[in-house]
């Protein structure tokens, strides 16, 4: 009886966990289950590859696991929740390192077959360009290199130049008898492919780094797909292929939530220059917290719409009393929560349930828009591009970004620490708006002011 016949229906019942798991992460109610289906289906599929015939090294092989799974523990542990689309990126990346590296013992190895070896440079194509792209989007998220895009002259003919020359030593990997053994391609291949990653993401700012995590995340999955191909290891085959699937479809939905194009994102180097000569009507208003505690608290609705700077200033448990407060006195409070606010997808909903703020109080744009006009108070805390009333203004760099309409709400309340602008570096025309106040301060010290005013009145 063959050993496989054995193996494979287990890799069958691992990829349905699999299957499972990413359907339940579809909804935050069941995404916590989810994770947890898909760890366990992955802890099947490794348990069982140690019993495979032929398995060699396993004592490295558990070792190596133990190091890696502690650290990613320790990490997952101690990181805190404003960095974690960092995390989530360099993790994405370390996806497409082990793929590129798997495709290299491949490549390394006595693999004859034209087609397992294409198979394998795709493989290792892709792994090194998802590495290299992460570690750049984590270093500009950690604030180590420049947030906004970084550009030079003939940026993009070179970033080409760089391809072609990876696709070439490429094709001279998968057939080595072009170069007649005069040169080996393959560390040169990875030197250029990885080199690519590096370039292709460096002009991307950081208003589009949540659509470059999930493109990252995509090219990962379709590497250890490729891997999987050339090993004949159908598991690989179908979990790599849900997740590029998974990623690639969260990609569009990001780039759809900013009306353009995911080519325009990779490529138009957004935000790379700030918005010249134009001047803004009206002032901006300041207004303490006493008296928009009095406004909070003799509204009828209320809706929060947050951003990256509540993320910043760990005030998701301060919104949570808030909204507690607001409710014991029959105040409607709601969430507007953009599919773009933050650094990665559903970075607002992680936070605002990691604070217990209930899912059924959370709304998408689609949602709430068409609510905003009949709202008494709009409290905006560290957003800013995805309220910019400028996208609707032709002749922006944020045209046509479909955004939250809080400025159509009877009273707008923004929390800010100073007057800078966001990511895009265009000037928000919401807080020179007549219905708009700005209330200076850490976010998470002023909602507690907040409260406490609340608990005074």
């Amino acid at each position: 009886m063959n050993m496989l016949d054995i193996f494979d229906p287990i890799y069958i019942i691992a990829v349905f966990f699999f299957i499972i798991g990413l359907h339940r992460m579809s909804h935050p109610l069941t995404a916590r289950s989810g994770i947890v289906w898909a760890g366990g289906a992955m802890f099947l599929a490794i348990v069982v590859t140690f019993f495979m015939p032929g398995m060699r090294n396993l004592p490295l092989m558990a070792i190596a696991m133990v190091i890696g799974g502690g650290l990613g523990w320790f990490a997952a542990k101690k990181v805190a929740m404003t960095d974690m689309p960092q995390m989530v990126a360099i993790y994405n990346g370390m996806g497409g390192g082990s793929a590129g590296a798997i495709a290299a013992v491949e490549l390394l190895g006595s693999t004859s077959n034209p087609s397992l070896a294409a198979l394998s440079v795709a493989g290792a194509m892709i792994g090194g360009i998802s590495i290299a792209g992460s570690v750049v989007a984590f270093l500009k998220l950690q604030g180590w290199i420049k947030q906004r895009p970084i550009t030079y002259p003939f940026q993009q003919p070179v970033n080409i130049l760089v391809l072609i020359i990876a696709f070439v030593m490429g094709a001279f990997v998968i057939d080595p008898s072009i170069l007649h053994g005069s040169f080996q391609p393959l560390l040169p291949f990875f030197v250029f492919a990885i080199g690519y990653g590096f370039l292709m993401t460096l002009p991307i700012g950081g208003a589009d780094m949540p659509v470059v995590i999930s493109l990252f995340n995509a090219l990962t999955g379709l590497a250890v797909a490729m891997d999987g191909f050339a090993l004949e290891n159908f598991a690989m085959v179908i979990a790599g292929t849900l997740v590029g699937a998974a990623g690639s479809m969260l990609t569009l939905i990001m780039a759809k939530a900013m009306n353009r194009s995911v080519f325009s994102i990779l490529f138009g180097a957004f935000g790379a220059k700030e918005e010249e000569g134009v001047s803004v009507t009206g002032s901006l208003k300041p207004i303490g917290a006493d008296d928009v505690a009095v406004m909070l608290a003799y509204a009828n609705s209320v809706i929060i719409a947050p951003g990256y700077g509540m993320a910043v200033a760990q005030a998701q448990q301060k919104v949570k009393e808030l909204t507690d407060q607001l409710a014991s006195r029959g105040v409607s409070v709601k969430f507007a929560i953009h599919p773009v606010a933050g650094r990665m997808p559903g970075h607002m909903n992680v936070l605002l349930a990691e604070a217990g703020v209930p899912y059924d109080r959370l709304f998408d744009r689609d949602e709430i828009n068409q609510e905003f006009p009949n709202t008494d108070v709009v409290l905006v805390i560290g957003a800013n591009d995805v309220v910019n009333p400028a996208a609707r203004r032709q002749g922006s760099p944020l045209y046509g970004m479909p955004i939250l309409d809080v400025d159509k709400a009877k009273n707008v309340i923004v929390l800010k620490r100073g007057q800078g602008k966001g990511f895009s570096g265009i000037e928000n025309e919401l807080f020179y708006a007549d219905n708009a106040k700005m209330l200076y301060g850490d976010a998470q010290e002023t909602v507690g002011r907040l409260v406490q005013s609340l608990k005074k009145l």
